[in-house]
């Protein structure tokens, strides 16, 4: 058994439902232009982040000196299906699919811990390495995508075929030379319905993404105030959108994340809105703790939950 399928076998044994490995060279020429007019475009709205360290954004080895392999793993996010038919007597707001487990971040991390020591107790010879976990400047969904683990579509999400576009990603960027994996042979070909059912227009007709109008990111990412024409289109949507997943027709039949270790909780789903608007800071501290939804912060998540109720209010 060669190493990489040993790395293989022992992230499966962790619970990743996917992994594969690319060398460290940079990413596609024609993809490093993409980014570098997406971000001349304007359409990275706050996240300035996004341009800093940009040439190690586009090449994984000058993240750690003698790099030569990326060793990437993703984890399945569908949840159950016991979820649907949500109903309430009071005004609630969705929350995102990916927001209903515990941060992953660190769950992730701790389990490529994991896979580094079980690397240092099968070779001899020392390496180095970086774990990933959105925690640097590198385009994982690129470098997934060259991995094997899927394709990146016109939602702009990672894609495998068996199990959607519902999956975190993690790396580890190492000095060990593995062999890599081929890219898989699929795209989303004539299929626009993430466009269509983009509620803001995000998905532009021409391919790029306006994150400036992206619900995800007006919730989530953007600190000030939202405009009246894109809170309206927000809805009942308090923290994150699914709409551009949901409707992936690769999406449709993939299954439910099967991982007892990874944390679920099955009462985020729609939150109530006049609860959000009582927290205080060590109430919201104690129920969004282990939540990708302390991200936003109390008083952004209370901006959110006005936005929604002033919508709820203009449907009754």
């Amino acid at each position: 058994m060669s190493l990489s399928q040993d790395i293989k076998r022992k992230t499966a044994e962790l619970g990743f439902d996917l992994s594969g490995v690319t060398d460290a060279a940079p990413i596609d020429a024609e993809q490093a232009k993409a980014f570098a007019r997406w971000l001349e475009a304007g359409f990275a709205g706050d996240m300035g982040y996004m341009g800093r360290n940009l040439q190690k954004r586009l090449s994984p080895a000058t993240l750690l000196e003698g790099a030569q392999s990326v060793i990437v793993v993703g984890l399945n996010y569908t949840p159950p299906k016991l979820l649907e038919g949500h109903t309430s007597a009071t005004p609630t707001g969705k929350v995102a699919n990916y927001a209903l487990y515990e941060d992953y971040h660190g769950f992730v991390k701790r389990r490529l811990r994991d896979l580094v020591a079980s690397l240092e107790s099968l070779i001899d010879v020392e390496f180095k390495f970086k774990i990933c976990v959105d925690s640097a400047p590198l385009a994982e969904r690129a470098l997934a995508a060259r991995a094997g683990l899927g394709f990146v579509g016109r939602n702009h999400m990672l894609i495998n075929p068996e199990l959607g576009c519902q999956i975190f990603l993690g790396e580890i960027v190492t000095s060990l030379k593995l062999e890599p994996d081929e890219p898989i042979a699929a795209d989303c070909s004539d299929c626009r319905k993430c466009m269509d059912a983009c509620p803001t227009g995000a998905l532009r007709g021409d391919g790029q993404f306006d994150a400036r109008r992206c619900v995800n990111y007006l919730t989530i990412e953007h600190k000030g105030p939202i405009g009246p024409e894109l809170a309206a289109k927000i809805a009942d949507r308090l923290f994150g959108c699914d709409e551009c997943v949901l409707v992936c027709p690769y999406q449709k039949d993939a299954p439910a994340c099967t991982n007892e270790q990874f944390k679920f909780h099955d009462d985020r789903g729609n939150l109530d809105l006049k609860e959000i608007l009582n927290m205080d800071a060590e109430m919201f501290g104690a129920t969004f703790g282990d939540s990708p939804i302390k991200r936003v912060g109390l008083e952004g998540l209370k901006r959110n939950a006005r936005i929604c109720l002033a919508n709820e209010e203009r449907r009754c």
